[in-house]
């Protein structure tokens, strides 16, 4: 990946939660570089690793992965940040790593363009790159928007047909790339009277937290266990919005006097566990058949 930044700002503003990678670990803290903005380097006192107390530096950051965390000082002179990981609230946290995947696309895309027309990067992101950043809040979002309405997002930038047919299609494949099946097994139960019903309004409530851009479906695998899944193209916003569902169906059934219990967090899952999910739910309905016969009870296995 390119080391140019990814933000017109050339360094984060102080108290700015930031992606940094963990390039080694020294006497003092852990040294840091910060890729959305070119590399600069930063540091991350033992102190500020974490509010408990450290027994081993290694279980809390490794060399080479990416951890969000908080900028308490900036020296713009030396080029030198101070940032704590201790800092970070949860919420924070998967905030910067929404933030930090979507910026990385916009990155890879604009890197892709610069090198196929044999311009810097800079040079896209002056051009369109950040203004679409301030207008839109964000350019993955603006470069979301534009395969539905080009002219909408980048009329204003006086792109020539042909790049802009070339950033469209670079667009396009790399949505198509990272779409992601998402899903969670969730255990649903209710003794209650109107249990079954109980249980059909609390699924529903979860499905209810569907987008647009991202319906979520949940099916049930064999009483009490249900699946709940989705295809996305924003893997780190949609697996928050599967939280979100879980939440809301845990919600209705704890007041209809139910319970659910999570299986398996919402996560990206391979065709091979899909295969495998769809196989045992098909030998389950088969039994389910045989044994039920022709039982006209209505129950919650026909959600």
């Amino acid at each position: 990946m390119s080391s140019s930044r990814f933000y017109k700002e050339e360094f984060p503003e102080i108290n700015d939660v930031v992606m940094v990678k963990i390039k080694s670990i020294k006497e003092m803290g852990a040294y840091v570089q910060l890729e959305e903005y070119g590399n600069i380097e930063g540091m991350i006192l033992f102190a500020e690793l974490s509010r408990r107390r450290i027994r081993s530096v290694q279980k809390l950051v490794r060399i080479g992965c990416h951890e969000p965390a908080l900028v308490y000082r900036v020296d713009k002179n030396k080029g030198y940040i101070d940032l704590s990981k201790a800092q970070v609230s949860h919420e924070q946290r998967e905030a910067c790593k929404i933030k930090f995947e979507k910026s990385k696309h916009v990155h890879l895309i604009i890197c892709s363009l610069a090198k196929r027309l044999d311009k810097t990067p800079e040079d896209l992101y002056e051009q369109f790159g950040w203004p679409l950043y301030k207008k839109h809040g964000h350019a993955y979002d603006a470069f979301k928007a534009a395969l539905n309405d080009p002219e909408e997002i980048f009329g204003e930038f006086g792109l020539e047909p042909k790049v802009q047919e070339e950033l469209l299609a670079i667009i396009s494949r790399d949505l198509r790339l990272q779409r992601s099946k998402l899903r969670a097994d969730i255990e649903v139960t209710c003794s209650e009277y109107q249990g079954i019903e109980a249980i059909r309004k609390a699924l529903k409530a979860g499905e209810a937290v569907s987008t647009e851009s991202t319906p979520i479906k949940i099916r049930l695998i064999a009483p009490p266990q249900y699946t709940m899944s989705t295809t996305s193209i924003d893997k780190a916003a949609d697996l928050l919005l599967m939280e979100k569902a879980i939440e809301e169906t845990r919600k209705v059934i704890v007041e209809e006097g139910g319970s659910l219990k999570v299986i398996m967090g919402p996560k990206a899952v391979s065709e091979n566990e899909e295969k495998e999910l769809q196989d045992f739910m098909e030998r389950a309905e088969r039994e389910n058949a045989e044994v039920s016969g022709d039982d006209d009870e209505g129950s919650a296995d026909e959600y």
